[in-house]
């Protein structure tokens, strides 16, 4: 496989303010293959050895600290959950435009859920606007064998069955293997933390567990006038996606460069996002990335994004914090945060207009 270094330039470089208010600066619109992501081995976090989980808790702690993404291997959910839920996608993709305005995103007030049309956003204000369209859908308690009583519905939109049989049942289908992988993943993250196991069991009875398919077609404008997705960072803990064999993924380094998260059949690549980086005082990194599509097809993408309860507090991490290390960021509750994250990126959305 060839390898494309990236070209420093470092009397322009790319500055950009992220919805989150941090603002970050780049090298250079090409991206490398010199640098990698830590690709680790899940297979231990399933078993009965506490040295085993401990063991790639440890991995986990570091990839978490110093780049915020790494890629999952052996992590036990079968490969079919991931291509019925492809299948699926291009069904619904394929609608035409006024059957996916039906669920519009901009119809449900303080939730990112239904579909999010082509063109919608800019998250970064280059020339063209993002080349890429969604459809997100929340956590149901139904569809949860862990559901505790009393937990809130889901809120979010489905076209009909008509239109699309089969769609919501193959999309929770594979919803509910990632909340379980999430769920164990939550323990690993805590002894990567060196808490105990079930620190944060408790949050994660009624999860924030929200997903969402993308389609990307080729982008035709160069980088530099349009991305794929924008450069962005996720609002909850941990997000998990599976990727096709496209390409397109590509993480911000430490050192300004933009590293390619090439493809691995079969893995997931799993970033830290910006609660689990408020909670541990920044010893997560919650990490900038984007999507460049010029693989010369289309490609689709499947993101899980995982975070804690929306009642709780998201209060420092006790291993975090000290009188040296104080906590930088005020308290408040995952939901308030994640209200705030996105009314600010749906309004930006060029159809509310249209709606």
């Amino acid at each position: 496989m060839s390898q494309t270094t990236t070209t420093i330039v470092p009397e322009t470089p790319r500055t950009v303010t992220l919805m989150n208010g941090s603002t970050f600066s780049f090298n250079s619109n090409t991206s490398t293959m010199l640098e990698k992501i830590p690709v680790i081995n899940a297979g231990r976090i399933w078993s009965e050895s506490p040295e085993d989980r401990k063991a790639v808790a440890e991995e986990i702690r570091e990839a978490s600290r110093n780049i915020g993404f790494f890629y999952l291997v052996n992590h036990g959910v079968d490969e079919s959950y991931a291509n019925e839920t492809f299948k699926q996608a291009k069904h619904f993709f394929a609608l035409p435009e006024e059957k996916k305005m039906e669920v519009f995103t901009g119809l449900v007030p303080n939730e990112y859920v239904g579909f999010h049309p082509m063109e919608c956003y800019n998250r970064n204000g280059w020339k063209h606007q993002d080349l890429s369209e969604a459809f997100n859908w929340s956590y149901d308690p139904a569809e949860d064998p862990e559901a505790v009583e009393g937990a809130e519905a889901t809120v979010s939109l489905w076209p009909s069955e008509t239109d699309l049989p089969g769609f919501r049942k193959a999309l929770y289908a594979y919803h509910g293997q990632l909340l379980k992988l999430s769920r164990r993943l939550t323990r690993i993250f805590a002894l990567a933390l060196h808490l105990p196991e079930n620190a944060f069991d408790e949050y994660v009875r009624r999860p924030e567990a929200g997903m969402r398919i993308l389609h990307y077609p080729e982008q035709k404008h160069s980088v530099d006038d349009q991305n794929g997705i924008g450069a962005h960072t996720d609002v909850e803990c941990f997000t998990i996606v599976t990727q096709d064999m496209s390409g397109g993924l590509e993480v911000l380094g430490k050192n300004g460069n933009w590293i390619k998260a090439e493809p691995i059949p079969g893995s997931f690549v799993v970033n830290i996002a910006d609660c689990f980086m408020r909670q541990t005082n920044d010893f997560f990194v919650s990490t900038v990335h984007r999507v460049i599509n010029k693989s010369g097809k289309e490609r689709y993408s499947a993101p899980f994004f995982f975070g804690f309860d929306r009642r709780k507090l998201l209060t420092p991490v006790e291993t975090c914090v000290s009188e040296d290390n104080p906590m930088k960021y005020p308290v408040m509750t995952g939901g308030e945060y994640y209200a705030w994250r996105s009314n600010k990126q749906k309004s930006t959305n060029l159809y509310n207009a249209k709606k």
